[in-house]
């Protein structure tokens, strides 16, 4: 081969051009040789490949799955707080160290000392190990406790909190005057507070809620009525006396002189406008009005308590210091025994519809029948002590008959 003459050598004489068609074939062959296993899962079908199945279906593998792992972590659950249990029964931050991991709230007229009483044995007490339905029943036990709560707070704190009863009355009972709240329930006399509330007579301590809760309600309706239309009669009253729930009567502090009224079993309200209205007309008309029995229609009786409106025992100096001052007023606070001797007579006031007439009668034993005759009164209008003399006068047949044949 004959060498070129020139001063270069070309590109194409150093890298001779490769044979083009060859290799575009081969590249076609390639791209056929993929497209075929490409297509191939539809141009013919594959060898099935066989599964082994369980004995046990899908729904119940998982069934059995999910039970075990919730097993599981109760049973982690259960060490957990078995764990955390023991740390707490023995652990020293637990335990309450002194009356100031107490809290007491609610305090007013019962005292620190009082709640003390109950919950201060749990001082140095494990915190899980304070008994608190127990001390729940023991605080609600104090008279002027109506309900208390105990919780306790993590890692050594007890909360209690107490709920105090409402007073409506003072309530004498015996030498003493007490607290008296809606239900009955008796209480001490608080050291710093006054109260404006009238005096129930006819209460002891020994009688049993059944009892006393009746009288209240009669007590609470006296009231209500006597206050209703904003009249505030019950202002004027010292003394409620319960003892009779088919004779209530109350006494009125008046400067001018109390005056014991009987207002019976209903109608207080009517009743007492009654005495309000007459009031003045009667202190003209007799010299000295101690006590007015309102329980009859048409006819009102102007000092009918001859033997004693009310008989107490009398107050004991520091008690009777100890009432005024709570509130109690100077009225209720004397013992009144009154006697025949010393008793204005009695009046009866006829009250018709048109006219009004006042007749005097003495307490004379032969004209008890002629008085009782006017008033239209039978034999069971009197009193008790009256009726047994009279059978005391007269003896029977049989010692009668010994009495003519000895």
């Amino acid at each position: 081969m004959a060498r070129k003459n020139g001063p270069t050598i070309s590109q194409e004489d150093l890298y001779p051009q490769s044979d083009e068609p060859t290799r575009q074939d081969l590249d076609d062959a390639r791209l056929l040789d993929l497209d075929a296993e490409q297509e191939s899962p539809f141009l013919r079908g594959q060898k099935r490949v066989s599964v082994r199945r369980g004995s046990l279906p899908k729904k119940t593998v998982t069934r059995l799955t999910w039970t075990l792992i919730v097993l599981v972590v109760m049973f982690l659950g259960s060490v957990s707080v078995a764990a955390v249990y023991h740390y707490g029964e023995r652990s020293w931050r637990f335990r309450v160290d002194s009356s100031d991991h107490i809290e007491i709230t609610g305090l007013e007229n019962v005292t620190r000392s009082q709640v003390m009483e109950v919950i201060g044995g749990d001082i140095g007490r494990n915190i899980f190990f304070v008994p608190m339905a127990q001390r729940k029943k023991q605080l609600e036990q104090i008279p002027w406790v109506e309900s208390a709560s105990v919780m306790r707070f993590v890692p050594n704190r007890l909360k209690i909190e107490i709920h105090e009863r409402t007073p409506v009355a003072f309530a004498r009972v015996g030498s003493r005057i007490l607290l008296v709240d809606g239900v009955g329930t008796l209480m001490e006399l608080p050291n710093k507070k006054k109260y404006s509330f009238p005096v129930i007579l006819g209460m002891n301590s020994g009688e049993p809620f059944s009892t006393r809760l009746p009288r209240m309600r009669i007590y609470q309706s006296v009231l209500s009525q006597l206050d209703s239309g904003g009249a505030h009669y019950s202002q004027d009253l010292s003394e409620v006396d319960l003892s009779d729930p088919d004779d209530v009567k109350v006494l009125t502090n008046n400067p001018e002189g109390e005056v014991l009224i009987h207002l019976g079993s209903s109608n207080y309200l009517d009743r007492y406008k009654v005495y309000v209205g007459h009031v003045r007309e009667w202190r003209q008309q007799f010299d000295k009005v101690e006590s007015v029995d309102l329980r009859y229609d048409r006819q009102i009786i102007v000092n009918p308590d001859l033997n004693g409106a009310i008989k107490q025992s009398p107050l004991s100096r520091s008690a009777a210091k100890a009432a005024m001052a709570a509130g109690v007023k100077p009225a209720a606070l004397t013992t009144r025994l009154m006697t025949n001797s010393k008793a204005p007579a009695p009046r009866l006031v006829a009250t018709p519809e048109k006219k009004r007439t006042v007749k005097a009668w003495h307490r004379k034993p032969a004209r008890k029948k002629t008085w009782m005759a006017k008033i239209g009164l039978s034999k069971r209008y009197l009193r008790p002590a009256t009726q047994a003399a009279r059978a005391a006068k007269k003896p029977s047949p049989s010692i009668a008959k010994e009495q003519e044949h000895p």
